[in-house]
């Protein structure tokens, strides 16, 4: 099941619109009332990310579900165009004390940054770099969707939790933003695409069946 397609924009204009399709999509699932609760708290987490992403902002939210072995498999999907502005990121950083995205900070900021990025990169091999050399975070966790050159890149926060336990000794604040956020809490995974002409992101997260 697919839910329609709602446009979302930075200034959170569409966000009621995509709340209520939460709200009628965990009523059609039948979910319980306390994965229900999950699931807004999810799409909360996911909108409030879109929040001033970019000036001019705007991007196509919906929901997915599916039936498993396990449950109801269930995706909060959103994604974007690619939107290249780096004249106005280079003068938004021009007005910051450091000259760095201060807003970077807790898992979800730094998903936040690497959508950003994955939205303002002209190409694939761009696109990596952002990933592997903007933050530590951006190069932990970065798979391939297949192994030739022009498959989409794209960063699971599954694969990021895993790489960050193994080295959780020497990556203590990485390993605390884990246990305090909220998203890696309740989702089973999230994944960042960083596809040719789009950014998207899907929120991945399965339900015991009523």
């Amino acid at each position: 099941m697919k839910t329609d397609v709602i446009k979302v924009y930075s200034d959170l204009n569409g966000s009621s619109d995509a709340m209520e399709t939460a709200e009628k999509f965990a009523v059609y699932n039948n979910l319980k009332d306390k994965d229900a609760m999950y699931l807004r708290l999810l799409t909360e987490e996911l909108i409030s990310m879109i929040h001033g992403i970019l000036d001019e902002f705007c991007g196509k939210f919906w929901l997915e579900s599916e039936r498993t072995k396990k449950g109801i498999l269930c995706r909060i999907c959103f994604s974007a165009d690619k939107h290249i502005n780096r004249k106005q990121e280079e003068h938004i950083l021009s007005v910051s004390t450091s000259g760095k995205n201060e807003n970077v900070k807790g898992v979800m900021g730094r998903i936040r940054e690497l959508f950003r990025r994955g939205m303002q990169a002209e190409d694939a091999e761009e696109e990596l770099y952002y990933a592997s050399m903007a933050d530590a975070m951006m190069s932990m966790g970065m798979m391939r969707n297949g192994a030739s050159a022009s498959s989409a890149a794209f960063w699971s926060l599954q694969a990021y939790r895993q790489d960050i336990y193994t080295e959780r000794e020497s990556k203590t604040e990485e390993w605390d933003e884990l246990e305090k956020s909220i998203i890696a809490k309740l989702a089973d995974d999230v994944r960042v695409w960083l596809k040719t002409d789009v950014t998207e992101i899907v929120i991945e997260k399965t339900f015991s069946a009523k």
